[in-house]
């Protein structure tokens, strides 16, 4: 017999900064393993981070030179700049200076950053230095990537620029296990429990949506090619039911709504746009639906989408007509759609979606 598909939910049971622990509950027999597994491999490999990635130390032209009245070596340094965790806004790559002048202890936090760079352990002891007439200047190199660069992938260099070993990833574990769940009679369905530890650079929470984001833009990518081979011209039409995105780039801030709209949506686990179009895909009452927001709070926000170009200009009317070109509830390849897609749906103890 064949019986309806019965979609999942995610239960926050542990989020903090630096760990996070999230079950996914109920999914088909199997898909436990498989999601877990693939979300696990993109948290570890996939999501972007900074690091730096080259030092150089006037007067020091090589990482086996020793440094008058500092106790560690260069390598040990080097060694130490590894532990540097850092976020920076916009492309690199950017450039941070240290200058040491007398003798003490020397952090992370002595470091001189852009405003675009933020240290965010800047407790984490670099070097001792032992003798008051020591002056040393540092230039660190600050760039962008994925997973891990090993130094000895740089090729060569300029003479006195050292390559620094950069971990990008800002997750340094995931753990995952299957049990049973029930759904109504049955029993042979999976209950995915997952745990992230992160280096405080990225939440654990943003860093699952993330990796959920990737591994659906690789799924669109096959999907695509797919229905492409079926059917060699598609519509304009056909290309409508995607949201773009930038949608997904682009934080609610960023839209300038009221303060009682902006903390409604913050409340339900929104931070993004795109994850505010999935949302008014599921319709009108689903909007209403949310703690503190009305109708009143509804015509805002759409009135703000269509001033930011993510929802087609229309005449004054009700919400199904302003978010036609997103919403198709009478559709049955919209809603076969939006079925599909793998979603970001949060549930939490105050609120839901």
């Amino acid at each position: 017999m064949l019986t309806a598909p019965v979609l999942p939910r995610i239960e926050i049971d542990v989020n903090t900064q630096q760990y996070g622990r999230y079950i996914i509950v109920p999914l088909e027999s199997g898909y436990g393993v498989t999601l877990g597994n693939s979300l696990r491999r993109v948290l570890l490999s996939s999501l972007e981070g900074a690091a730096i990635t080259a030092m150089r130390i006037l007067d020091i032209p090589h990482e086996f030179a020793a440094i008058p009245g500092v106790q560690e070596d260069v390598i040990q340094i080097l060694l130490h700049l590894k532990q540097v965790r850092l976020t920076m806004q916009g492309e690199g790559p950017q450039y941070m200076t240290l200058r040491v002048d007398g003798e003490g202890t020397v952090t992370a936090g002595d470091i001189i950053a852009p405003p675009e760079i933020e240290i965010i352990n800047p407790e984490l002891v670099l070097f001792t230095v032992n003798e008051s007439s020591v002056h040393l200047d540092f230039e660190f190199t600050v760039e962008k990537g994925r997973g891990y660069w090993p130094a000895e992938e740089r090729g060569r260099m300029p003479i006195g620029v050292l390559p620094v070993d950069a971990l990008f990833s800002p997750i340094r574990r995931v753990a995952y296990h299957i049990d049973q769940a029930r759904v109504g009679q049955l029993t042979n369905y999976d209950r995915l429990t997952i745990e992230i530890w992160g280096d405080g650079r990225c939440a654990p929470l943003e860093a699952l949506k993330e990796s959920a984001r990737i591994l659906q833009r690789h799924l669109h990518l096959i999907a695509g090619a797919e229905a492409e081979a079926e059917a060699p011209a598609p519509t304009e039409e056909a290309d409508t039911d995607v949201i773009p995105h930038r949608a997904y780039a682009t934080p609610i801030e960023d839209l300038g709504l009221g303060v009682r709209v902006y903390n409604a949506l913050k409340r339900t686990g929104i931070s993004n746009v795109g994850e505010v179009l999935e949302m008014m895909r599921r319709g009108q009452d689903t909007m209403l639906s949310i703690r503190n927001f009305g109708e009143k709070s509804l015509e805002e926000l759409v009135e703000q989408l269509r001033t930011k170009g993510f929802l087609n200009d229309e005449p004054a009317g009700s919400y199904s007509a302003a978010a036609a070109d997103i919403a198709e509830d009478v559709s049955p390849a919209a809603a076969e759609d939006a079925d599909d897609e793998y979603d970001d749906f949060i549930i939490t103890d105050d609120d839901a979606l």
